[in-house]
């Protein structure tokens, strides 16, 4: 661990917090609230300074750029027909709030209550709603669903296209209906997403909640710190080590270890401290301290089908960015206004609606682009076209998240198991299907859509599920990898405690039992706000 180096004392802190992402900012903050805690932030990744960061459409460049990206891959997965994807996580301060799509979506309130219901007790929608509510600085200012003044702005996106209002248009005609609102608790129908912005720039959780907090004498934040350990006395979690320009550091916390590293990096943080499945450690050879076999496994992400369709008679980014007059435009509209295409969240136009009439709730949701390519990353296409990407929001194909070396600096194998479910399969058919009819929509006419990907000439089920697998990408939404409950595959109680374990809590995307029906960052955002006070609770009790 510390390659035989003296392992410095760092320091006694009330509260030590792994992770400065999405999570681990919002319980900086309300945690170094209290000036008599003291409280130690550790980061892997380096400060949010970075333009990139800030300018909306730079998640272009901060995914796959080793300053803000752990650079992951998955492994090959067969139900992609073996392709291996690309698996962006923020490796900054705000984490993945700092390089993700910006969408402000809660999810729906069936959601929160099934958690409530599998014995989840305090994690109904009635429960954690005023959670979203407390941090929320929302453009429509305060109502009885909506928060004003908090930390996480939330804000019109600044740019319109028409071919977005005539996709929602065409979509009417099969009864999706417009929505004013996706964040009631019921997000069916179609509109235009908020986005986490203010004025036209990214709002991180770095901006919202760590910069006020880090004036506070009683909160420290380490940047470049990749915390290699958690430390034990016994069944308790007294403190980490971490390496932080070449030399060792180890750091001691009197109340409570936190893990906020996400979904990927705490189980993997977990089983190299040698907590997870005793076979699979001693197998690599990592001391067992703790049996905990659900850690690494429940891994859910939205996988989406990414369909493309040529349109005439329509102003898209394809045409607008195609030539070097109209790039001059965007940017001089971009640093002029802080408005166009360079404020663009990745997916500006919405849908939630079922794959099936029977489903009780939408199982559906669509990010329409003015734009497309082959393949996410590639150059955009030379003529006009869009996007018309569907997820399924509630996968039943799980996946795993492991370690499989000792070597902390190498990434775990990431295997999601999209399209293994048959559930899936169907699910997958049904919305390229629906896809499709919804864009020969006699509003749409005038734009003559042309099929692109996956082609018209795929028409049979088998045909369409090979198709998913090619077009099929991750929408960035891992969670579940320690989950919350109390079955024996439960990593964390309903106060997000390691079961079995004293000092120890995981508060990040890991914890969900079940993927939120929509987008994960402000989920994420809602968890870190309660348990920040069920630890102040605990503190004061």
């Amino acid at each position: 661990m510390a390659d035989h180096q003296t392992i410095r004392d760092d320091g006694t802190y009330d509260y030590v917090i792994v992770g400065a992402g999405t999570a681990g900012c919002v319980l900086a903050n309300r945690l170094s609230a209290d000036a008599s805690k003291r409280v130690l932030l550790l980061e892997a990744g380096g400060s949010d300074n970075y333009h990139w960061v800030h300018i909306p459409v730079g998640y272009l460049y901060c995914i796959g750029n080793p300053r803000t990206d752990w650079m992951m891959r998955t492994v090959e997965e067969p139900g992609l027909n073996g392709r291996s994807l690309v698996y962006p996580r923020g490796k900054v301060l705000g984490g993945c709030s700092s390089v993700n799509g910006m969408i402000y979506m809660r999810g729906q309130a069936a959601d929160y209550d099934h958690w409530r219901q599998t014995g989840n007790v305090g994690w109904g929608w009635d429960d954690v709603l005023p959670y979203f509510l407390k941090s929320e600085d929302n453009y429509r200012g305060a109502t009885p669903m909506h928060g004003a003044g908090g930390e996480w702005k939330v804000a019109q996106q600044r740019l319109s296209w028409d071919i977005l209002r005539a996709v929602q248009e065409g979509a009417k005609e099969f009864g999706i209906m417009p929505r004013d609102d996706f964040n009631n608790g019921n997000n069916e129908g179609s509109g235009f997403f908020e986005v986490n912005q203010k004025g036209g720039v990214r709002w991180n959780t770095a901006k919202g909640f760590l910069r006020p907090a880090m004036k506070r004498d009683n909160l420290r934040v380490v940047t470049g710190a990749m915390t290699q350990a958690i430390r034990f006395e016994g069944k308790r979690a007294v403190g980490v080590t971490y390496r932080r320009g070449g030399q060792s550091f180890s750091v001691t916390a009197k109340a409570e270890v936190i893990l906020a590293a996400g979904a990927i990096n705490t189980p993997k943080l977990l089983e190299h401290s040698g907590i997870g499945q005793p076979g699979r450690l001693q197998a690599l050879g990592i001391d067992v301290h703790h049996a905990l076999p659900g850690v690494g496994e429940n891994l859910q992400d939205h996988l989406q089908l990414r369909t493309v369709f040529k349109v005439k008679n329509a102003d898209t980014l394809n045409t607008r960015a195609g030539s070097l007059i109209g790039k001059a435009g965007i940017a001089l509209q971009y640093f002029l206004t802080r408005s166009g295409p360079m404020s663009m969240a990745p997916s500006q136009f919405g849908m939630f609606t079922k794959s099936d009439p029977s489903r009780a709730t939408p199982d559906l949701e669509y990010h329409v682009q003015p734009l497309s390519t082959d393949r996410l990353g590639d150059p955009l296409h030379p003529f006009p076209a869009i996007t018309v990407s569907v997820c399924n929001l509630r996968p039943e194909s799980v996946g795993t998240c492991h370690v499989a070396s000792t070597d902390i600096e190498q990434q775990p194998e990431i295997r999601l198991n999209y399209l293994s479910a048959a559930a899936d399969q169907t699910v997958a058919v049904a919305a390229l299907r629906q896809a499709r009819t919804i864009m020969t929509a006699k509003a749409l006419a005038r734009h003559e859509p042309e099929e692109i990907l996956p082609g018209p000439r795929h028409q049979s089920d088998d045909e369409l599920v090979e198709q998913a697998g090619n077009i099929g990408t991750t929408i960035f939404h891992p969670v579940g990898t320690c989950k919350m409950g109390a079955d024996p595959m439960a990593v964390v109680d309903a106060d997000l405690t390691v079961h079995g374990m004293d000092g120890l809590r995981v508060v990040d995307a890991s914890i969900m039992p079940r993927i939120v029906s929509g987008n994960t960052a402000s989920p994420v955002v809602m968890i870190a706000e309660k348990a920040a006070d069920m630890i102040r609770v605990r503190a004061t009790g």
